[in-house]
């Protein structure tokens, strides 16, 4: 899915030689590539258009992960348009939960919470 243009001239004559052979493959890669440039650039805006036509002409695992956007749309659509990302909170809920893991069995609350204010 890298970019056509990074592709090696051996690389991309086997993926034209595959996309002929398949045209099921051809409508998914060129859906593939159509969302990753929505998603790498934020174009958000675009996202309805590209689930209408992964719906109506994408092989049937990619109309069900189409199906899944739409359900949850307006933060599918918030999460690549908007420059905000909930990324570093992720983080720490998942340095947390690391930590929490490691302390079980120990004997006290307060051991965990000494790690969890004391580790990066």
């Amino acid at each position: 899915m890298r970019p056509r243009e990074t592709l090696t001239e051996s690389q991309d004559r086997r993926l034209l030689n595959v996309r002929l052979a398949c045209p099921d493959i051809t409508r998914a890669c060129n859906l593939a590539r159509a969302f990753a440039d929505l998603v790498r650039h934020r174009r958000g805006y675009l996202l309805l258009a590209w689930i209408r036509q992964a719906e109506q002409d994408a092989p049937k695992p990619m109309q069900n992960f189409a199906g899944f956007l739409r359900q949850d749309l307006d933060a599918v659509t918030a999460g690549r348009t908007l420059p905000w990302s909930s990324g570093v909170v992720e983080g720490h809920v998942n340095r947390v939960k690391t930590l929490k893991r490691a302390m079980y069995g120990r004997p006290s609350f307060e051991l965990l919470r000494t790690r969890v204010l004391t580790q990066p």
